[in-house]
Order: C-alpha cells, then structure tokens, then sequence
C-alpha cells in the first residue's frame, strides 16, 4: 500500500473510512444533520447555565474569610495624587475619571435629580414645615386639668364650667352639684353665678350632646352649717335658681367647704350610682376653708368614687394665711365699705414668706400681692381629683407670667409628705419656722419713726428718746428672725426646687437688709441725741432721716449690709419675673443706710399750755374743721361696732 501524501485532498472512497463515522454522515439526510447540529446547540447553552449557577452559589456560600486573609495586612496611602478612582499605573483616565473632571463635584447632582423624577410618587406632596405656634395657640392646647387656671372673672370661669360639663356630657350623663359660699363677702358673686344659670343649661343644651337628657344637678349652701337646697338632682333650670336665690348671708365669719363637699358626696352619690353617670362638684368661694382638717380624707373620697372637684375662687396671698376682701355693708341706716382681712391663703401647705413690713416702700399693695395661685387647701382638692380651680378673683395689679411661675408651682402632694420633707433639710425647717414667728408677732412690730420736731433741742431729745424704745424690742425680734434662718444656711445648696430657693434667699436677704436699717437708725438718733445738729436754712423746723448710701453703724453693719446685698440680688438676679424678685426690688428700692434732711413745715394755731404731757405744741382746728373730725371719728367706731365676719 502506498503512503497518503499529508497536502492531498482526501479521498472519500479510501478503504480506511468505509464502514466508519464519515460514511454514516455523508449518507445522512439533510434534517438528521440539522437535527445534530440544535441539540449541539442546546446541550452548550445548558453547559453554560451550568457553570453561572455553580460560581453564585460558591459566591453566596463562601463566607468564611480564610485566616491567612485575615492576618494579611492593608495599608491605605494618604499621599495626596492627582490621579483619582482607582490610581491606576497607566496614565490614562477612565471613563469616570473623564466625567468626574468634567462635572465637578457635583458630577451626581443631575443622576439625582433622574431618579427623583422616577421613584418619587407625583401624587404625594413633598410636606412643608409648619409654622410655629404662638405661645397663647400652645397654651390653650394645653389639658389644664389639676392647675390654677386665670379666666378673668366670674364671667370666664362660668364659660370653662361650661366647656368641662360639655366634655363630661360627650362621655357620659353628668350629675353636677353646686356648692355655694354663704359668707357676706360672696353675695355679688353667687349672684353673679345665679344671673348665668339659664344662659349655662340653655348653652348646654345647644351643643346636640344631649344634655336634657343626660345633665342633672344639685345645690348645697354652707357657712357654719351645711343646707341642702336642691336635694333631687334635676334638669329644671327654676328649681335651680329658687334653690340659688334663697340663699341667706351667714354672720358666723366660717366657711366648712370640706364638711360641705362630703355632705355632697352622701346625699348625690346614689344619684350618681343610680344614672351611672360622671358627677362634678362646683365650689363658690374666696376662702380657704375653715375645716381644712379633714382636706386628706374628703380628697380620698371623691378620688375613690371618681368625683372631681372644680372650685371658682381668689387667688392666695403671697406667701401669707390673711388676705383682705372688699365687703360693703349696712348699720342703723349706713353703709359702709373696708376691705376686711379673710383666710385666702397660703398657696402652700405652710406660709412660706417672712412677714416683715417694708419701711420705705409703699406696703399696701406688697402686702396683698397675688401668688397666683388657688389656696393649697382647694388646689389640692381639684388637683386630685382631675378638677380645675378657676381663679376668679386677682385683684393684684401685677400680672404674673404664666410660662414663668411654672417652675414655681406649689407641691400639690399630701402634707405628710412636705411635712417629711423639712425634716430632711434644716434650711426648708428654718424658712417655715421664720415664717410661722412673723405671723404671730408681725402685729407687734414696729416701724420707725423717721420725722422729728426740732423747735428746739429739748423737744428733739424728746421725741428721740421715745422713739428709740421700740428699737431694743425691733432688734430683738430680727436677731430671732436671722438666727432662726442662718441655722439653715448650711443646707442652702441642697434645696431642690426654685421656690424653696427663691423664698430661702429673699427671707434672709430681707432679715438682713432690716437688721442694717435698724442699726443704722439707732446710731443715728444717739449721735443727733448727744450732738444735736444745726439748721442751714432760715425756717427749717424738723429733722427727717432719708436713705443713703453711706452705711453706718460700724464693720459688723458694714459686713450685714454686704450679705444682705448678695442675697437679695441673687434673688433679683435668678428669679426674674416673680413675687419673690418683685419683693426684693421693692426692699432694695432705697439703699440701707440714713442721713439727716432738714424741713420746714407750716405750724398752725398753737396751745401752749401745760395740759401736755410733755409740753409739745398741740394744734387747734377751726369749729368746722372740729365738727367733721369728731363725725369721722363717730363713723369709724361705728363702722369698727358693726363690722362683719368674713
């Protein structure tokens, strides 16, 4: 056989490929060939999909990083390049590199925008930030329940009595109990009440809550004793009124509001259990309560029963038991008006200001100043039990901010436990015993004379020999008051509220600032006593002492005028906008210390005779200016005769 040459063509009828694979295709058909060819086809696709899958899986399942990658170390170069993404050897820029350079920094800005356009819903709006509530809208929004609120008279507090029986009412049905103060000084406001009758259960029945329904209500009157005036609760508006209305003034000067809320609580209880409905006890008032004793169980009561107290009354005292209210009234024929001291206070469980007089400042208002708030014992009746005691009445001229005294709210929690608590801190203990000596011996205290008679130097010797008496019993008394409160000085840093902090220092600051007048006074009445000075001005007749800043007395006065300044500024400083800030300024409104100031007052006729006691000049008055004088004098013991118990 002769060898195949390797560059000839093949030929197909060698005997080597007869019988073979070559045969068998070349005798195939066309479509078996095709048929060959698709599977081909298929079979490598499959292959494909095959090795895909096979490098996903391992991607997902390999998640243990080996240990020789973990122990293999990377360091990030800090070296500032000009060359960004991926620092490449070949100084050539990418793609991203190109369009970076072109766009800037904010090369994503515009693909941003793309994808907002196309994920971000067209139907929804993109929300706007709202504009900020004044602080009245926020207040208002406010749930005051528990709180003092101001609503400017009778009238405002009728209109938010009329607002909490209306939420009452979309609740449930509402049994609503009156109680009415019987004490002469509440006449014009019961009255007040009575004339707004209709218009609350005509309002109320105007609100389509149902309120013929579903409202019913009682009335009690108390002074010394309790009167049921309206025993079945009901929904008839004259029986309500004829019940108001012949209330009659009580003269006993008490007021038992707690005997009366749980006389309420026995007689409409099973009203209130019969109906299943929400009871309300509203209290007409201006005092505090004389039965305050029984303040810790009537709020257990109506708290376990689920009643709650509202009270539409004044506002306590700064700081003191004794308020005055303007009462008018009638003798033989006469009618007389003076505002008459009441118990409108404390706000707190116990007074917590010093009541020691101002002898500069006009005392008047200062006295009577407003805390802005109910009294304790009241305050705390609505407080626990979810009521609202509506400040009626502020006859202070001052308007505190309410934003403000938030943070000067009186603790509200039993007396036991604010009791507990000024066995904790001696300066708490100290401010209340002061308190409790000056409202038993304010009375007592006296205020310097500060006008003396110098006709001549025997009259003025006179004159301050008596009036440096009352200094030995005045110093005295502040030395108590100072040493009472210093006692608790030490513990002066550990008062936990602003109140406490606020009372503490304005009580020292005021003791201090009255012991340097007082020290400042008796050393200038005996060097004027042993060295009387001499007129400068033709006619001058009286010597007066009017504040200086130049402090006498010695170091020790020197050294109390300093601590009194920085108590009292630290008061003005840390709680402006306050009574306590208020009273600081009006002590601070002169300075401490004294000088003389030479007068002229006009004498008028003059008896020289010996009838008095101590030879000085007594006036006489002509007959008709006598005449009126001995009428005033007649109206005022009248007036003092006929006088009524608040």
């Amino acid at each position: 056989m002769s060898a195949i040459d390797a560059n000839s063509p093949v030929q197909m009828d060698d005997p080597q490929f007869e019988g073979g694979v070559w045969e068998f295709l070349y005798d195939m058909p066309a479509w078996g060939i095709s048929l060959i060819v698709h599977v081909g086809i298929l079979v490598g696709l499959m292959s494909l999909t095959y090795v895909i899958d096979a490098q996903q899986e391992l991607l997902i399942e390999s998640k243990v990083i080996p240990d020789d990658v973990l122990e293999e170390q990377y360091v990030v170069s800090t070296e500032i390049t000009e060359d960004l993404g991926s620092e490449s050897q070949i100084n050539i820029a990418g793609p991203s590199l190109a369009t970076a350079q072109q766009s800037g920094f904010d090369n994503h800005k515009e693909q941003d925008e793309r994808l907002e356009e196309i994920f971000v819903n067209p139907r929804f709006q993109q929300p706007q930030t709202p504009p900020t509530p004044n602080e009245a809208e926020m207040l208002t929004s406010l749930d005051l329940t528990g709180t003092t609120e101001h609503v400017g008279g009778t009238d405002g507090a009728i209109d938010r009595i009329v607002q909490e029986i209306a939420a009452s009412l979309r609740q449930r049905k509402t049994l609503v109990v009156w109680l009415m103060d019987e004490s002469l000084s509440m006449e014009g406001r019961r009255a007040e009440v009575a004339a707004r009758f209709e218009g609350i259960y005509k309002q109320l029945g105007q609100l389509d809550i149902g309120a013929d329904e579903a409202l019913r209500s009682g009335v009690i009157g108390y002074g010394e004793n309790v009167h049921i005036l309206q025993e079945k609760p009901t929904a008839d508006l004259s029986d309500l009124l004829k019940a108001v209305n012949s209330i009659e003034n009580d003269k006993s000067g008490q007021e038992k509001v707690f005997t009366a809320v749980n006389e309420a609580m026995r007689v409409f209880l099973p009203a209130k259990r019969r109906m299943k409905a929400n009871m309300m006890l509203i209290l007409v008032t201006d005092e505090r309560g004389d039965d305050y004793a029984m303040l810790e169980n009537t709020v257990k009561r109506c708290s376990r029963e689920g009643v709650k107290a509202y009270c539409i009354g004044n506002s306590a005292v700064f700081g003191r038991e004794k308020g005055y209210i303007e009462t008018t009234w009638e003798a033989d024929g006469e009618t007389f008006t003076e505002d008459l001291p009441a118990d409108m206070g404390p706000e707190t469980v116990r007074a917590e200001c010093v009541q020691i007089p101002f002898w500069l400042a006009k005392t008047r208002h200062l006295n009577r100043m407003s805390s802005g708030y109910g009294p304790y014992t009241l305050s705390r009746l609505c407080t626990e039990t979810g009521g609202v005691f509506f400040l009626a009445a502020d006859n202070n001229r001052i308007k505190w901010d309410n934003v403000v005294m938030r943070r000067y709210t009186p603790d509200y929690r039993p007396v036991a436990n604010y009791v507990r608590e000024l066995s904790t801190n001696r300066a708490k203990a100290a401010l209340i015993s002061a308190a409790e000596i000056t409202m038993l011996e304010s009375g007592d205290v006296p205020i310097p004379q500060l006008v003396f008679m110098a006709n001549n130097d025997n009259i003025l010797r006179q004159q301050i020999t008596e009036a440096q008496k009352p200094l030995a019993t005045l110093d005295y008394y502040v030395m108590q008051l100072q040493a009472q409160l210093e006692a608790g000085e030490s513990d002066r840093a550990k008062l936990d509220s602003d109140r406490w902090r606020a009372g503490y220092d304005l009580a020292l600051g005021r003791t201090l600032a009255m012991r340097v007048r007082a020290l400042g006074y008796n050393a200038m009445l005996a060097d004027m006593k042993s060295n009387p000075k001499t007129f400068t001005k033709e006619g001058s007749n009286q010597w007066e002492l009017v504040p200086s800043d130049e402090i006498g007395g010695g170091a020790t006065v020197r050294k109390l005028h300093k601590r009194a300044m920085q108590y009292l500024s630290r008061v003005i400083d840390e709680h402006a906008g306050t009574p306590w800030a208020y009273f600081a300024t009006a002590e601070l409104s002169a300075p401490l210390g004294w000088e003389w100031q030479e007068r002229q007052i006009a004498m008028p006729a003059q008896n020289m005779g010996n009838n008095n006691a101590n030879n000085t000049p007594r006036p006489q008055f002509a007959p008709e200016e006598e005449a009126r004088r001995r009428e005033m004098r007649r109206r005022q013991q009248k007036k003092q005769m006929s006088r009524p118990n608040l």
